[in-house]
């Protein structure tokens, strides 16, 4: 009786232990990495989707002036430098279609700059 309970302690050892070393149990989410290039008056690419809950790494190339990125509903204000580049990491916490504007003035077409962010499930 001793020898099958000591086999069944050990059984569900090895099963518990498969199943904590296993690539499910050590996932972790990847910040999903996206470049965009911001020029007068555009950012490239214009739009992206994104899913709920999945992080995010916008990398933020300026192709000549000074740009910046600003989504006031996601909580993301990026600035970079001319012909520089910045990174900004977030988490989306909701669903829907945001709209983000160039925060730094770069010529006669800033109020047209925008960039648009899809997050969806």
């Amino acid at each position: 009786m001793k020898k099958r309970a000591m086999q069944m302690f050990v059984f569900a050892g090895v099963l518990m232990i498969a199943a904590l070393s296993g690539p499910l149990a050590w996932a972790h989410d990847e910040p999903q990495r996206i470049e965009i290039t911001a020029h007068r008056f555009a950012f490239n690419p214009g739009e992206i989707t994104v899913k709920k809950g999945q992080p995010v790494i916008l990398v933020i190339k300026s192709a000549d002036v000074a740009h910046g990125l600003r989504f006031h509903d996601l909580n993301i204000n990026i600035k970079v430098g001319a012909g520089g580049t910045a990174e900004v990491q977030f988490t989306p916490d909701k669903t829907g279609d945001f709209v983000g504007h160039c925060s730094v003035f770069c010529g006669s077409g800033h109020g047209s700059m925008t960039f648009k962010v899809h997050v969806v499930d």
